[in-house]
C-alpha cells in the first residue's frame, strides 16, 4: 500500500494513494489521524484503514494536481547515515567505516516533493545525495536483534540529503551542513514494508540533474543495511513510531567530480528509487 501528505485547505493530511489519485484518509474514515507520525503512534491499522478508504466513495483527488508536504511533517527523529556505500566513501577518500557515521537532521530542514530546495546565500557548494528513507511503524525496543529489526519498519521512500559542502567541512561533524532550511526533499510516496524485498533490499536508486544521470546504484550496496543500522541504534536509543532513517547516499556526488558539480538556482534535482517514486525539487536562490 502507499501513502503520502498533503497540503489540503492549508494543512498537511494523511493521504492512501489509489493508482493516480489520493484519498484524505481522514476525510472518508471520520475519526483517523490525519498525520502520519500520529497514526503510527497510536497504532492504527493504517492498511486496514487504507484499503477501507479505497473502498468507499470517497473523493479522489488527482495526484499529479496536488501540493505535498514532507512524507512525515515532523518525525520524532531523523538519523541519517555517512559513507554508507563503500564507492562513495571510495570518492570521498575514506576507508569503508567499521561503523555507521550517523548524525541528525532537524524538521526545519525538510522539504515535500516540488517544492525548493533553497540554494543558500553564504555558500555555492550545495550537493544532491539520493537515500533511500526508512519510517519506523512501532516503537523499536532497545536491543532488538538484527532478525527481529524489520518488523519494526512501517516504509520507505525517497530523499534527498542536500548538503552544503563548505559549512558541512567546517568542523569534524557534519550536523551544521546537513541543517540548511529547505534542504532536506522527502516524499513522495511511501511504500509499506510488505511490497518491497526485505529491508528494500535489490532496489536500483539514482539521482538526475536536469535530466542527468548523476548516481546509479542499488540498495543492496549498502555497507550497513536496514536491520542491521536499526539494530546498532537500538542499542543506543529507542526508535519510535514515525522516526525517519535515512539511509545514505551512493557514489557520484557533485563534490566528487572533476570539475566539482553544484546545484544552482534554476535546477531541477530528481532521486528515484525503483518500485517506490521520484522525488523532485526545483532549486531557487534563498530569499
Amino acid at each position: 500500500m502507499r501513502f503520502s501528505t498533503l497540503m489540503i485547505q492549508g494543512q498537511p493530511r494523511l493521504a492512501v494513494v489509489d493508482g493516480n489519485s489520493a484519498i484524505d484518509l481522514a476525510a472518508a474514515r471520520p475519526g483517523a489521524p490525519s498525520d502520519l507520525r500520529a497514526a503510527l503512534a497510536a497504532g492504527v491499522d493504517l492498511k486496514a484503514e487504507g484499503a477501507a478508504a479505497c473502498a468507499s466513495s470517497a473523493p479522489r483527488l488527482p495526484l499529479a494536481a496536488q501540493t505535498f508536504a514532507p512524507l512525515v511533517p515532523e518525525p520524532g527523529k531523523i538519523v541519517c547515515l555517512g559513507l554508507n556505500y563503500f564507492d562513495h566513501a571510495k570518492e570521498g577518500g575514506r576507508d569503508k567505516p567499521e561503523y555507521p557515521w550517523f548524525f541528525y537532521r532537524g524538521k526545519s530542514s525538510l522539504v515535500a516533493h516540488g517544492q525548493p530546495g533553497l540554494c543558500p546565500k553564504v555558500s555555492s557548494k550545495f550537493d544532491y545525495e539520493a537515500e533511500l528513507a526508512v519510517v519506523i511503524g512501532r516503537n523499536v525496543p532497545r536491543h532488538v536483534t538484527r532478525a527481529d529489526a524489520l518488523q519494526y519498519v512501517f516504509g520507505y521512500t525517497c530523499f534527498n540529503d542536500m548538503s552544503v559542502r563548505d559549512f558541512q567541512k567546517r568542523t569534524p561533524q557534519w550536523t551544521i551542513g546537513k541543517n540548511f532550511d529547505g534542504t532536506g526533499g522527502f516524499g513522495p510516496v511511501l511504500v509499506t514494508a510488505d511490497e518491497l524485498a526485505p529491508g528494500a533490499a535489490g532496489l536500483r536508486i539514482q539521482s538526475r540533474l536536469n535530466g542527468q544521470v548523476m548516481q546509479d546504484a542499488n540498495t543492496s550496496d549498502m555497507i550497513f543495511p536496514v536491520d542491521e543500522t536499526i539494530m546498532l541504534l537500538a542499542q543506543c536509543m529507542t526508535l519510535e513510531a514515525g522516526d525517519a532513517i535515512i539511509m545514505g547516499t551512493p557514489a557520484g556526488v557533485g563534490q566528487a567530480r572533476t570539475p566539482p558539480v553544484w546545484m544552482k538556482p534554476g535546477d531541477a534535482i530528481e532521486i528515484e528509487i525503483a518500485q517506490i517514486g521520484v522525488l523532485r525539487n526545483p532549486i531557487v536562490a534563498e530569499g
